[in-house]
């Protein structure tokens, strides 16, 4: 096989870029990255954390491996050798405070997208595009975590900010995918339910913090958080529903349709005017309907939506 060339460290405008969060690949510069020498194998590993003193390589075997800073705005670097390249390790954060962290490093991980996905999402005839953005739970290399990608093609830098690394933007730089306009990263050692955000830097340096578009999930008004969520999680209860209407010929049947919004239908008055819920919902609506010869119901949107006053039509979750 061909050698490798060294791996050469990054320029000092390349780190720069990376600090301010306007780094299109923050995985060229950080993670492991294999070096060819003549004596042993070697890789290079580098890690962020500006608020940390100190950072380690931790090996499965027990190894440690100390990294030292190449900028003093928390930058470490180190290598690993007699270890060919890939293996398993986790990065160990010491704070001023005496604490510690340690994680698996999100950038040792190859996107979770794929070139076809890349295409069709390009091309606009990807039709489960909400399959590979927004965030999913899912195992990489047999370490569970959750993959975030968004779509912000005009975008200087965008990271993934959340309740796992308290919302700080400096953190988890998602890298770009070509010409394709998405951001991804892989965070291993994240779970269902924690609340996420993306902090996107503009094309005119303006920075701002969005809820995503493709969530299973967000938080009740006035939050406007995003949720991971596995929607695979849910029981559907139409089983009997569904089968019944593939044995009908709707063509065939009358049909006199109520619409309604579940949210303003009706209300507890009593109770502060809260919404009903489903449960409570269902046999009222069933006995109006039928009281008034409706054959169906159609109900305004129902996904969750941050102003009630849409009746929820400016859905994108």
């Amino acid at each position: 096989m061909p050698k490798r060339e060294k791996l050469k460290e990054p320029a000092r405008k390349e780190l720069e870029r990376l600090l301010r969060g306007e780094h299109h690949d923050p995985h060229s510069i950080l993670g492991a990255h294999p070096l060819d020498e003549v004596e042993r194998p070697t890789v290079t590993i580098r890690a962020l954390h500006p608020e940390a003193v100190g950072v380690e390589v931790c090996l499965e075997n027990g190894q440690v491996f100390p990294m030292e800073p190449i900028s003093p705005r928390g930058i470490f670097v180190t290598q690993v050798t007699g270890q060919c390249w890939p293996f398993f390790y986790r990065l160990r954060f010491r704070f001023p405070d005496g604490t510690t962290w340690e994680e698996f490093d999100p950038y040792r991980f190859l996107p979770t997208l794929g070139e076809m996905d890349l295409y069709l999402s390009g091309e606009g005839t990807h039709h489960r595009i909400y399959d590979r953005l927004g965030a999913h739970t899912r195992e990489v290399e047999g370490i569970g975590g959750v993959s975030f990608a968004v779509w912000a093609p005009n975008a200087k830098g965008v990271s993934v900010v959340g309740d796992f690394n308290f919302w700080n933007g400096r953190l988890y730089p998602m890298r770009s995918l070509g010409a394709s306009g998405i951001w991804e990263i892989f965070l291993p050692g994240v779970t269902e339910g924690v609340r996420y955000k993306y902090e996107i830097r503009g094309a005119d340096g303006s920075l701002r913090v969005k809820s995503d578009p493709y969530a299973f999930a967000t938080e009740l008004r006035p939050h406007t958080a995003s949720i991971v969520c596995n929607a695979e999680h849910y029981s559907w209860g139409d089983g009997e529903w569904m089968r019944a209407r593939a044995s009908r010929d709707p063509r065939r049947e009358p049909m006199a349709i109520y619409e309604v919004h579940l949210g303003s239908w009706k209300r507890a008055v009593e109770e502060g005017n809260r919404w009903l819920t489903y449960r409570e919902i269902a046999p009222l609506l069933v006995e109006h309907v039928k009281k008034f010869g409706f054959t169906h119901v159609e109900l305004l949107p129902v996904a969750e939506h941050p102003l009630d006053a849409s009746w929820g039509y400016q859905v994108t979750g």
